[in-house]
């Protein structure tokens, strides 16, 4: 597969209990060689928060130019794929929060972020983590993190909160008075960024996914998409389209790298943490 993809370093951190509400794993990235490869990064569910210590990656926006990604950005929420590729050495630590876990950092609502990658170099690009060291990469991050937590005291909507755990457990919404439902609408954009329907939507196309990913792509397509709760084989693809840009089959075969590392178990969903 090369040298480059023999270098690859991906490795996840549970992150401690204090964040736990918020925070759904801490990861790191190391290739030391990547190759050229343009990769599309799908829809997850979880706003994240990224640090580069080596090589920002490049992005091609709507006009199909390429341009480099700051050094730190904060990735909400996205309902369609994005597609970068690597200019250098790529060596970077990521916090995933949980859906609705990323409000209180960003300190706006989640809504101003959705398909876009922030510029936040102004906070978080005066960390200087070791490199080859996912350890002290994870901790200088949490550190960080604990310290503007403890400052200014986040909290979670439990309205929002108990949206996000029903859409996770496949289960019906809470019930809700017609006001109480538009209420609930306005928090979850505030806290999430999206509406409840579209986060369900992307649940379920990351249920089907993980059978991309960890499995032969071309097999069992139709009973992983029932499954999931889609109603026929052209539903699915229709959000495989939207949510990733090509076909499950085409992205399974040519995806590398930060594309296919990052495509694990933990995005799934599963149920969140308490306060």
């Amino acid at each position: 597969m090369g040298e480059g993809l023999e270098a690859e370093r991906y490795a996840e951190f549970p992150p401690p209990p204090s964040l736990a509400p918020w925070v759904k794993v801490v990861w790191t990235y190391a290739a030391p060689q990547p190759s050229d490869t343009i990769q599309r990064i799908a829809p997850d569910g979880c706003p994240e928060l990224i640090l580069d210590i080596g090589a920002p990656y490049e992005e091609q926006g709507p006009d199909g130019v390429w341009r480099l990604q700051p050094r730190a950005i904060f990735a909400g929420q996205m309902t369609r794929p994005i597609a970068i590729r690597p200019v250098g050495p790529v060596e970077l630590v990521a916090v995933r929060f949980h859906p609705d876990g990323a409000r209180d950092w960003l300190g706006a609502p989640l809504s101003t972020a959705t398909d876009r990658r922030l510029d936040v170099v102004d906070r978080i690009g005066h960390l200087k983590p070791s490199s080859g060291d996912p350890v002290a990469q994870v901790r200088v991050m949490t550190d960080l993190l604990e310290a503007t937590r403890v400052r200014d005291g986040w909290t979670f909507d439990p309205r929002v909160r108990a949206e996000v755990e029903a859409i996770a457990a496949e289960a019906p919404s809470p019930p809700h008075t017609p006001a109480e439902q538009r209420a609930v609408q306005r928090r979850f954009l505030d806290r999430v960024g999206v509406s409840p329907r579209a986060l369900r939507s992307i649940t379920r196309f990351r249920r089907v996914f993980d059978h991309v990913t960890t499995g032969d792509p071309d097999a069992g397509w139709l009973e992983a998409g029932l499954e999931a709760g889609y109603f026929d084989q052209p539903q699915m693809a229709r959000d495989f389209r939207r949510f990733l840009g090509c076909t499950a089959t085409q992205w399974a075969r040519d995806q590398v790298e930060l594309a296919r590392a990052i495509a694990s178990e933990t995005y799934k969903p599963g149920p969140l943490h308490p306060a």
